[in-house]
């Protein structure tokens, strides 16, 4: 394998047999992913008359829930990502939130439907970090653009199914036994979960035996070997959770400026979600919600898991000054890196608040059943999400190519510009043939950003700190994207009676800090790429 990267990096753009066969099988594991992420969309409005829930709950299951879980693990699974053999990690994560997925199907109550989002959340918390990894060992340098392109393609597969294969299995279920006598008393979006989840365990298995590409083979940059994975894995783990963390603080002899940051960030934390919990409480009051016996505001749930959150980012970064040095100097001393961190986080809270609710707008305010609407737009937005990439991935190593990382972020700030006049338009619409040609254009111009994105971030830091990166991206876009998005656009509906199509469209509130920071990051992105090596050097870095 080392001879085959080592060719590989020599003749520049040629892609093996092995990267080919590496490329479709994590772009598989990205489809399923989001498949078994996104059915909760398309089933919405089932679970929400069945379970008796509103459309702020419904955001809090599809976004909240998940996103706390799926951060939160995507951090020590994403350190055993950067020691440990990438593909039998991924196979068994697959393996894990594939059964969560299929564990939905016996929820009769918010709590079960919640313990399977968060069994999700938690198996795919290794997903982005191992396939971006495991990409940019396989893929000559010059061709990640394609490989990004490729990992997009398999969401928006992923996207796609979802939606249509959630849509018709629920509906076939439901008229083929609307007299009753279903097998366990399924309702049609159990069976679903169900469907859904099978693909997972083959998948998982070919992943498991796919061998370990070098790991900075494709650099030129060799990784040293970790001795100790899964306890520097557990570590992680263990300094970034709220309890455990002061723990790691005093074994790791942290000083007085590190105590009094910890301790007075978490009280700014707190108070923040306490100003919040009430905000949103008097906007959008709902009922509570009763978790074995114990009644819980849906308000209070939301903002302490976004509490939780933030804490674990500002311990994470602590962790990283006490104990890797020159991964804190890389990550967390390169404005343009946290920035784009920042960017995808607010962007992703537009695309999941609008891709959230989508289908019930259709089958609310256009008539569609859920069959209709699964197969008519997520078959659309499968499409569009695959001829975005196949367009952003090789315009992205192009603009590269003329102008260094800098041509990709004018791609990012171009789309991002842009898109949300495209999504207010769209979600003006008046008619279903209006709306589906106002989101192509809109789609088209929105997944333009997210392969120069990836190559951007990834771009900034060592091989050997790829997995961490990606993982710290991965909570800062969770808790802002799926944290948010779904949550808020629930809730403006809830308060606007129903109107989902204002609520989506109010969720663009965010693009103005979006493009400002991108800005910043044309202004910045050179000055940070220049230093990476000094800033790794200055750590302590052996390169």
């Amino acid at each position: 394998m080392a001879s085959t990267n080592a060719e590989a990096l020599k003749q520049g753009a040629k892609i093996s047999s092995y990267g080919w066969y590496a490329l479709t099988l994590v772009s598989a594991a990205q489809a399923m992913s989001l498949l078994d992420r996104q059915i909760l969309s398309i089933l919405a409005t089932n679970i929400r008359e069945d379970l008796g829930i509103s459309d702020g709950v419904l955001g809090l299951l599809y976004g909240t829930v998940f996103a706390l879980f799926y951060a939160l693990f995507s951090l020590p699974l994403g350190r055993l990502v950067d020691g440990w053999t990438r593909t039998k990690l991924l196979g068994i994560c697959l393996a894990i939130w594939s059964f969560f997925a299929g564990l939905a199907a016996f929820a009769s109550s918010f709590t079960l439907l919640a313990i399977s989002r968060l069994g999700v959340g938690i198996g795919e918390g290794a997903t982005q970090p191992a396939a971006n990894s495991i990409i940019f060992d396989a893929l000559p340098k010059s061709r990640r653009g394609l490989g990004m392109a490729g990992l997009g393609i398999g969401l928006a597969l992923g996207l796609g199914l979802s939606m249509a294969l959630g849509g018709v299995v629920a509906e076939w279920w439901d008229t083929r036994y609307a007299d009753g006598g279903a097998p366990m008393g399924f309702a049609g979006w159990q069976f679903a979960f169900i469907v859904a989840s099978l693909p997972g365990f083959p998948l998982a298995y070919l992943i498991y035996k796919l061998k370990e590409p070098v790991r900075g083979g494709m650099d030129g940059i060799t990784a040293p070997e970790d001795p100790q994975p899964f306890k520097a894995s557990r570590d992680v783990l263990g300094s970034v959770v709220p309890g455990t963390n002061w723990y790691y603080l005093w074994r790791r002899n942290a000083g007085a400026a590190q105590w009094r940051t910890n301790l007075v960030g978490l009280v700014l934390i707190l108070l923040v979600a306490a100003g919040l919990i009430f905000v949103t409480r008097s906007f959008s009051p709902d009922e509570p919600l009763d978790i074995y016996g114990l009644m819980v505001d849906p308000h209070v749930l939301q903002w302490s898991v976004i509490a939780f959150g933030a804490f674990v980012v500002l311990n994470l970064f602590q962790s990283f000054k006490l104990t890797d040095m020159p991964t804190f100097n890389v990550i967390v001393r390169s404005p343009t890196l946290i920035i784009l961190m920042a960017v995808g986080g607010l962007q992703t809270a537009i695309n999941y608040g609008v891709m959230g609710f989508t289908p019930s707008l259709l089958i609310r305010d256009f008539g569609l059943t859920p069959a209709q609407a699964g197969v008519q737009f997520g078959l659309l937005a499968a499409g569009l999400g695959m001829v975005g990439p196949i367009v952003a991935g090789p315009l992205s190593d192009y603009l590269a190519g003329k102008m260094g990382g800098k041509g990709m972020a004018w791609l990012m700030f171009l789309s991002l510009s842009i898109s949300p006049l495209f999504g207010i338009w769209t979600y003006s619409a008046e008619t279903t043939g209006d709306f589906y040609l106002r989101f192509i254009i809109y789609s088209l111009i929105l997944t333009l950003w997210l392969p120069p994105a990836y190559a951007l971030m990834l771009g900034l830091v060592l091989p050997r700190m790829r997995g961490i990166t990606f993982s710290t991206y991965m909570i800062i876009q969770t808790l802002l994207g799926l944290g948010l998005g779904p949550y808020f656009v629930g809730i403006i509906s809830d308060r606007n009676g129903g109107d989902l199509a204002q609520a989506i469209i109010s969720i663009n509130i965010v693009c103005p800090a979006i493009i400002l920071l991108m800005v910043i990051v044309l202004v910045r992105y050179r000055r940070d790429e220049a230093s990476m090596l000094e800033r790794a050097r200055a750590g302590g870095e052996a390169v």
